[in-house]
């Protein structure tokens, strides 16, 4: 009888690309054809309608009710000339995944049949059950209720899932009482917040920007692997990745399949993945090989940052729905397989203001280079004072695998902004002196920075693969961003904390003008200020390297390896402070995500130890068993027929080793049995959280050793799992 490693390999000899057949021959044809965009509000919508959700859009007008049943008749007209039936809210939750609740327009008549009805209110607001989703004590479980809104600045879509279609409609999840329960909110209020402080910074470079707007460019790593050997692997099913598995002879050491030929079976799985994401509105244009086997990546355009979110959620659920149609499924997981890269997402991030300008783009005037100065120093500035925020931000038990391994930056924040950038800002700091300085003065650095700055659009500066937080020529790039998280977590911190820093700037700015110095005198003075305070971040080197580990505790630079302490930032004085003051969150608020990303950083841990626990004692130790029984069976066999010590040494030594193993495993999963019990015992979030990171994670990983030791030593064609080797190159 075949095992399931077998009968899975035995599957994928036959498998064959999927034929994708495009809608057209050019995108621009089918571009967003399932999205409500303006074009087709202009169709639908009356002209007054039209400009009340243009101006909820650009300027976060309210609809009223009158409107918005005018909205959503021209939406439900819409959406069934494209053969939508249902229409659901769609909205972000704690899980960390999207939900929805279908509705149909379908509405019964006395007379015994049937309209189709959506009006205004249902457009508007709905009523999803509130305690089946995370709320960290900020809902009872008798306490069900809590409301969708709608969001006007993200178009409704239709989603199609085989022959059924679907509106939905992106909303805000909030409370009975108000509070957040989802990533959508905080994120448009972090949105409005830096809006609001960046056009106060720029007015004093140009009176005509009424607004700035982030903007977000994310990159998705992922993994792709063959549907029947991810089903012959539970851990892979439960976990989205291997708590087992030997390295292979050949992994990534030749640097062959970073942007190397596209496997004709994934290249299909992409073109049908464009062509859906295409329709939807998400405007991916870049797709290839990664630097692991089987790793790839796709990015889309820059969009502004509550869309670009939206757009990343949708694209992680097309791709799982879609891989499937391959015989392909996704892996998300920060670090699928042991010592390869693991998956990030690096979130591009920038501002651009409404008269055509990125803020973080050095400019062709020295008055616009100081404006990019500006940004690109509070920024610098903002991560300063609040990288343990950003730290936290990024903290998942998935991407504590991932950080500080393989060319993912470490658990250090620090910004890398290129060697001709930093003797830049070593001359301002040097040149402006303290007590003011004369005009000439003023104007020669200006000058000076003029002349340098343009050198930028020559990409003279390398890019640091190790550094979690890199300016990229005309943006930030936050690269310690795991592969399965929302955008939404860390955007939502550097957008508050750069909009907190540039409402200081304005004060400080301000309050020097009015004590007689120039404006550019100011500016230039505070700049300086924040260029010392804020060097001891800024790193040009190696992050892996233990000297940086010395250096960095040296500078005072936080080195938090783990998610149970890296989330204790959250709730310090500092962060509530921060949240609390700028209406991001409210203390409430704040106490509920740390809960709720404690728990579930427990339940993951908790999900691979249980199924690490079951693999080791039904999978692996009744095959090292079966096997050191053949050997023994082999030792008694050619000492009957006489032959001696010798002759048999090499099958008793593997006797031993296999023996060896073998108790040392099931000594390790008692012992995770054990410290499992004691950590559920535990009275509170954090500790049970710490327990589960510091005694039974590594006894995880302990296992983990004696079954890979056992893999290399065990009969292949017992092995049960699929090994790395078949994992990694088999399509």
């Amino acid at each position: 009888m075949l095992t399931t490693r077998a009968q899975s390999l035995d599957t994928i000899i036959n498998r064959q690309p999927v034929t994708v057949k495009l809608p057209s021959d050019k995108i621009s044809d089918y571009f967003a054809t399932n999205v409500f965009t303006n074009e087709s509000m202009e169709e639908f919508l009356s002209e007054e309608a039209y400009m009340s959700v243009q101006a909820a859009i650009h300027a976060g007008a309210k609809i009223d009710r009158n409107i918005a049943d005018q909205v959503a008749s021209s939406m439900k007209a819409w959406a069934l000339s494209k053969g939508a039936t249902h229409y659901t809210h769609w909205f972000q939750p704690l899980t960390g995944a999207t939900a929805e609740k279908h509705d149909a327009f379908f509405t019964p008549t006395e007379s015994g049949k049937g309209i189709e009805n959506f009006n205004g209110a249902a457009l508007v607001q709905q009523e999803p059950d509130a305690s089946s989703f995370p709320s960290g004590g900020l809902r009872n479980t008798f306490e069900a209720r809590g409301y969708t809104a709608w969001d006007p600045s993200s178009p409704a879509f239709i989603m199609e899932i085989g022959a059924g279609k679907t509106l939905c409609i992106p909303t805000i999840f909030v409370s009975y009482t108000g509070e957040a329960l989802d990533y959508k909110a905080p994120l448009l209020k972090s949105q409005h917040f830096i809006e609001s402080a960046a056009v106060k910074v720029c007015q004093y470079f140009d009176r005509n920007v009424s607004k700035v707007t982030p903007t977000l460019g994310w990159e998705q790593e992922y993994f792709l692997v063959d549907e029947a050997l991810y089903y012959a692997r539970p851990d892979m099913v439960l976990t989205g990745r291997t708590v087992f598995g030997r390295g292979p002879a050949k992994g990534q050491q030749l640097d062959d399949h970073y942007f190397g030929s596209i496997p004709e079976r994934v290249y299909a799985f992409m073109l049908d993945l464009e062509t859906e994401s295409l329709k939807l509105g998400i405007p991916v244009s870049t797709r290839h090989n990664e630097v692991a086997p089987s790793q790839f990546e796709c990015a889309p355009v820059y969009e502004e940052i509550n869309l670009a979110v939206d757009h990343n959620q949708l694209l992680m659920d097309l791709m799982d729905r879609i891989a499937k149609r391959h015989g392909l499924r996704v892996l998300l997981h920060e670090k699928p397989y042991d010592g390869i890269n693991g998956s990030g997402k690096h979130n591009n991030w920038s501002l651009s203001t409404d008269t055509g300008k990125n803020l973080l783009s050095p400019g062709k005037t020295p008055k616009t280079n100081l404006q990019f100065l500006t940004f690109f120093i509070n920024t610098i500035k903002a991560v300063h004072e609040h990288a343990d925020l950003l730290r936290a931000s990024i903290a998942t038990a998935g991407n504590d695998f991932r950080l500080g391994a393989n060319e993912a930056p470490p658990a250090i924040i620090s910004i890398f902004i290129g060697s001709h950038l930093s003797s830049l800002l070593d001359e301002i700091e040097a040149r402006v002196h303290e007590k003011g300085f004369s005009e000439q003065d003023k104007l020669i650095l200006k000058l000076d920075i003029h002349n340098k700055i343009p050198d930028l659009l020559r990409d003279n500066t390398d890019r640091n693969r190790t550094s979690p937080f890199a300016f990229t020529g005309n943006k930030f790039e936050v690269r310690a961003v795991g592969s399965s998280a929302n955008c939404a977590s860390p955007m939502t911190i550097l957008n508050t904390i750069v909009g907190s820093q540039l409402t200081e700037f304005k004060t400080e700015v301000d309050g020097l003008i009015k004590g007689g110095e120039k404006k550019d005198s100011a500016i230039l003075k505070v700049l300086r200020q924040y260029i010392t305070e804020s060097k001891s971040i800024l790193f040009e080197g190696d992050g892996y390297s233990e000297a940086w580990e010395k250096e960095a505790k040296e500078r005072g630079l936080s080195n938090v390896k783990t998610t149970p302490h890296a989330l204790d930032f959250y709730i310090s004085e500092k962060g509530k402070d921060l949240f609390v003051k700028h209406n991001i969150f409210n203390e409430k608020e704040i106490d509920a995500r740390y809960e709720i990303r404690l728990e579930n950083y427990t339940k993951k841990v908790q999900i691979e130890s249980r199924i690490a626990g079951e693999m080791a004692v039904n999978y692996i130790l009744p095959v090292a068993i079966r096997y050191q029984n053949e050997l023994i069976s082999n030792v008694k066999g050619l000492q009957d027929i006489g032959m001696d010590g010798k002759a048999t040494a090499a099958q008793a030594e593997l006797v031993g080793k296999i023996s060896k193993h073998i108790g040392n495993l099931k000594t390790k999963v008692d012992e995770m049995l054990d410290a499992r019990k004691k950590a559920n015992n535990l009275e509170d979030n954090r500790s049970m959280a710490v327990a589960y990171c510091e005694k039974v994670r590594p006894l995880v990983e302990e296992i983990r050793n004696h079954v890979d030791k056992l893999e290399l030593l065990v009969d292949d064609r017992l092995w049960p799992l699929p090994k790395y080797r078949e994992l990694l190159f088999l399509r």
